[in-house]
């Protein structure tokens, strides 16, 4: 697969900041410690579906000292049309109890602290940082992946890899186009019937073959 120009690229970052530049995550929150369970719910999960579960979670436990003394089964109970339930229950309680252990009750900001939190890995934390506070970092999830090796940006098997290609490629606003490749790959560089006719790179594109990380 050709790998995109750099006058490719310049288009496409281009393209990107013209129409996502004030694009946020579609996921509903309204503080960190939402945020950050928002994000570890939505992984393998769409963020229509976690924005359905947490308001009943976020009313009955609100913040962290509430989460960290609840029962598990409770917990699995309000999570349980969520994938992988069982784990992100467990995570989240153990998320709860870390962030008052050693962060006096607040959700970390440094990208490895975060990452000591039970739940939460690179991607995570990324995400975190990128909707907290615009940081320029890339988090690839598996739009990014596929927007990503489409548009010749990566040729890479796995996600760090990628992640790894795109932040030399792109290096600058890496928040917006982290948001931009989500919501692209979401509504029209799509993983099956993708929208080609409302594409932003009809001369860019290299393939509409499906990719998905190793």
């Amino acid at each position: 697969m050709k790998k995109a120009t750099k006058k490719e690229i310049q288009v496409i970052k281009e393209a990107f900041v013209k129409n996502y530049s004030n694009a946020v995550t579609e996921l509903r929150y309204t503080n960190d410690y939402e945020l950050l369970i928002a994000i570890i719910l939505s992984a393998q999960c769409t963020d229509k579906r976690v924005n359905i579960i947490t308001p009943a979670l976020f009313k009955k436990y609100p913040n962290v000292f509430e989460l960290a003394q609840a029962s598990l089964e409770d917990v699995k109970d309000l999570l349980k049309s969520c994938s992988f339930f069982n784990n992100k229950s467990k995570n989240i309680i153990k998320m709860a109890n870390s962030v008052i252990e050693n962060f006096e009750g607040n959700i970390p900001h440094v990208q490895k602290q975060l990452m000591s939190l039970a739940g939460v890995g690179n991607k995570t934390a990324n995400v975190f940082m990128i909707e907290s506070e615009g940081a320029n970092l890339m988090a690839v999830d598996t739009h990014v992946f596929r927007v990503s090796h489409r548009l010749g940006l990566s040729d890479a098997k796995t996600v760090l890899q990628t992640e790894e290609h795109l932040v030399k490629k792109l290096k600058d606003d890496l928040h917006i186009f982290h948001q931009a490749m989500v919501l692209f790959g979401r509504y029209i560089c799509k993983a099956i019937k993708p929208d080609c006719e409302n594409c932003l790179f009809p001369h860019i594109c290299k393939t509409t073959k499906s990719f998905k990380p190793a």
